[in-house]
């Protein structure tokens, strides 16, 4: 993937490879020491999202693995069976 700046990322779309909408980017989570990008914290969930049995922050946001990430452009594209 291409390097894009933090801020590129706050806010936008998260779908699936299928269309659906999980939510939007509040915050990315990554390891201090490498640097390694672990999870996409998702704000404004969708109904489908509350479906998926997703790790949750203790404010119940949505968190989404940094690997099933497929694509990122106007929207994050993420793989749902990553998810599962």
């Amino acid at each position: 993937m291409d390097k894009k700046p933090f801020k590129t990322l706050l806010g936008k779309q998260v779908v699936t490879k299928e269309g659906k909408k999980l939510g939007t980017i509040k915050d990315i989570t990554f390891e201090a020491r490498t640097g390694e990008l672990i999870h996409i914290i998702l704000q404004n969930l969708t109904i489908y999202t509350s479906n998926l049995s997703l790790e949750r922050t203790k404010n119940k946001e949505a968190l989404i693995p940094y690997n099933a990430v497929i694509a990122v452009g106007d929207f994050i594209v993420v793989s749902e069976e990553d998810l599962l």
